[in-house]
């Protein structure tokens, strides 16, 4: 005891310069930098809008014909399904389709029509249905002769150079917003499907529309043939004697096709029509959600 007594002096001088030493180590030191943590946030966490305007022109798929709920086919589907996956307080969207419109029909209306005009100048996206019946146009005009891709050649030059005007039109009204134009699809696969033909028609029309679609700015074309022609995935069906086999284009009708005039996509075809363009909206919002 009498030695620790004796030693506490010696004891606290070395505390005392122990502490002294790292005071001044310390700040001798150089301070170092913060470390910065990236956050990462989801795609719809980023950006927040008030309002997203949508103008929908085209064809009877724009319209909505073959939509038993008489709404508009995919246009309210795709709005909805914008509002409850995005952050945007509204979404507008209207809705110039007209039933029968080829692309030259389109066009004028769009020319004449100022409540069309004024959607397309206002709109952040702009979606466009056509083609459809240009092809069918031309098909009705060969429905004697046999069909091949070399007739069809010609017109579909002419067709490219009528989009070319509509595009113009569309650009005068409104040079930034994103164009979205949906392809065509081979309604008649399973109830003709001796028609080979008419698949390779309409892949080669469509062909035409991506290329013309791809050299235009801030325009992405929306294919759909593959998603509705053959109707929902194969599935099992029992036959006459109860087995089970996978099911057929003989077997069953397009379950996405309207059962009506078995051409215009039912409420389900235009809630893959709808899917189908938000699919491609998603991949490129940087050019809307602003």
């Amino acid at each position: 005891m009498k030695k620790i007594k004796e030693n506490t002096p010696f004891l606290l001088l070395f505390v005392v310069g122990l502490v002294v030493s790292i005071v001044i180590g310390l700040n001798l030191m150089p301070k170092a930098e913060k470390i910065k943590f990236e956050t990462t946030h989801s795609k719809t966490s980023e950006v927040k809008m008030e309002i997203l305007r949508i103008s929908s022109v085209g064809d009877s798929l724009t319209e909505g014909i073959g939509d038993t709920t008489n709404t508009g086919g995919y246009v309210p589907l795709l709005q909805t399904d914008l509002s409850e996956n995005y952050p945007i307080d509204v979404v507008q969207a209207d809705n110039h389709g007209k039933s029968g419109d080829r692309s030259d029909q389109i066009l004028k209306r769009v020319k004449k029509d100022k409540n069309i005009q004024e959607s397309i100048s206002k709109a952040d996206v702009i979606l466009l249905t056509v083609g459809g019946n240009d092809l069918m146009k031309v098909i009705q005009s060969k429905i004697f002769n046999k069909l091949s891709l070399k007739s069809f050649a010609k017109p579909q030059k002419k067709y490219q150079k009528q989009l070319e005007q509509l595009y113009e039109e569309i650009r005068s009204l409104n040079k930034t917003a994103p164009i979205y134009q949906l392809g065509i699809y081979n309604p008649f696969y399973k109830s003709f499907a001796e028609i080979t033909e008419m698949q390779d028609i309409v892949d080669f029309w469509d062909k035409g529309s991506k290329e013309f679609v791809d050299s235009q700015d801030n325009a992405y074309f929306v294919p759909i043939n593959d998603e509705i022609y053959n109707g929902l995935p194969e599935f099992e069906v029992k036959t006459s004697d109860s087995t089970s086999k996978k099911a057929s284009h003989e077997d069953v009708i397009n379950d996405l096709i309207s059962e009506e005039d078995s051409f215009h996509p039912n409420n389900l075809g235009y809630q893959i029509i709808a899917n189908a363009f938000r699919s491609k909206m998603d991949a490129t919002k940087k050019e809307w959600m602003k």
